[in-house]
């Protein structure tokens, strides 16, 4: 009989701190610009996201996730008592609290959707298998004696002679004429610039191959 009386104080005590709870959710819906059905819906909104983080707790131990949602809906319902209390102006709400108000829904599916389909943190323990003899196999086979085999000898790289190496060809012969002609033309040179001719600039004013003018540029050195 005692414990049947507890019982149904604390049924009759949860059911007036939810009535109470509902209509300040509901007050502060209203005051924040939800009207009609929709600031109805906003304490059953927070009720039932607290209920499904509690059992959630109840069902699979302390996880964050469950911890998370659970303070967010005790906080939105916690608070919505305290500002129905006097310390917030309803007539002229502030523009947090209409945010606030505004953005809920949103925040409660979210919180219903991953308590609804997210895997429990904790993992099952396998039960342990059962001792099972092992069958007697056949018995091991030998394996049979393979000679490795015999590795050819290593034959050393041939020697490959380096090509002959070409003889410088000579210098090609250059007529006495051609040296006197140069050594005019080089003389004028020196008399208009003051420096003495270079080999490319003899062999443009001579109009001689290169191997000719290196020859003549030898000779007049």
């Amino acid at each position: 009989m005692t414990s049947k009386l507890r019982v149904d104080a604390v049924l009759v005590q949860a059911l007036i701190a939810g009535a109470l709870s509902f209509a300040h959710l509901h007050d502060l819906a209203a005051a924040a610009g939800q009207t009609g059905w929709k600031a109805w819906a906003y304490p059953v909104s927070v009720d039932l996201l607290l209920v499904a983080a509690w059992r959630r707790l109840r069902a699979d131990g302390s996880s964050r996730l469950a911890w998370c949602w659970f303070l967010v809906s005790l906080f939105a319902s916690l608070g919505a008592n305290v500002a129905t209390a006097g310390f917030l102006d309803l007539a002229d709400p502030p523009a947090w609290l209409r945010f606030g108000v505004a953005g809920w829904p949103a925040v409660a599916f979210l919180g219903g959707t991953l308590l609804a389909h997210s895997a429990p943190a904790s993992s099952p323990i396998s039960a342990p298998a059962p001792d099972v003899e092992p069958e007697a196999g056949p018995e091991p086979v030998e394996p049979e004696y393979v000679p490795e085999p015999e590795t050819a000898p290593e034959i050393p790289p041939m020697e490959v002679p380096a090509p002959p190496t070409q003889a410088p060809e000579p210098a090609p012969a250059v007529p006495a004429a051609l040296v006197e002609h140069a050594r005019k033309v080089a003389a004028d040179h020196h008399t208009r610039t003051g420096s003495p001719i270079d080999t490319d600039t003899l062999r443009a004013r001579l109009g001689v191959p290169a191997p000719m003018a290196d020859a003549i540029a030898a000779q007049l050195a």
